[in-house]
């Protein structure tokens, strides 16, 4: 059983991490002092917990790729543009993870970190691309790894552009990577009728 001294620390430490997210999210360059503040705690209090700012990037990297990571994993519709939608429909609900990754992918201290982090969203993005380029249900005037980049960053302009508390941001971050991926505003929006589970909240 954790004693609340203990019980404490685990909690500032991810209060910390959660501060830290949304503080890089809207600057890649975020300092202690902010991430401290948006924390709630002192400079000191945040330097006992890590020991410097890069400590503290290089764990909001990992949580976040982790979560990505992990959503890929559990994508298995059989359609490609079904699956891509689901893939953009799940990443939305991390959306403050989405905001600092896309942050710190423009960060060139933590670009290849990131990239490193990143990779296996990246591959399956990549294979379920690939399989709907194959099975006709995509785009292909462009290799599967470029069109995969296109999405990719398509979803992190719309994560950084479209306010997250809007009741069509879903939708909206869905339909966008859709129609890059080369189906018109009138097929995605049919296929969401056809997925209402992907336009929940």
């Amino acid at each position: 059983m954790s004693t609340p001294t203990r019980r404490d620390a685990v909690e500032n430490r991810a209060g910390i991490l959660s501060a830290a997210t949304a503080a890089i999210g809207h600057d890649p360059r975020a300092s202690i002092d902010t991430i401290a503040r948006r924390a709630g705690l002192s400079r000191r209090a945040l330097y006992g917990h890590f020991d410097d700012r890069n400590a503290i990037v290089r764990e909001v990297i990992a949580a976040g790729a982790a979560r990505f990571n992990a959503i890929a994993d559990e994508i298995d519709d059989a359609d490609s543009r079904v699956a891509l939608a689901r893939l953009a429909s799940e990443l939305w609900r991390e959306a403050a993870h989405v905001q600092a990754a896309a942050a710190l992918a423009l960060d060139d201290a933590h670009l290849a970190e990131t990239s490193a982090a990143l990779a296996p969203l990246r591959r399956r993005i990549v294979a379920i691309v690939r399989r709907g380029q194959d099975a006709g249900e995509l785009r292909t005037d462009l290799p599967a790894p470029t069109l995969a980049r296109l999405l990719e960053e398509t979803g992190r302009m719309v994560v950084a552009r479209v306010d997250a508390g809007s009741s069509t941001a879903r939708s909206i971050a869905v339909c966008a990577v859709l129609g890059i991926a080369g189906l018109s505003w009138t097929e995605a929006r049919a296929l969401l009728e056809q997925h209402p589970d992907l336009e929940a909240q």
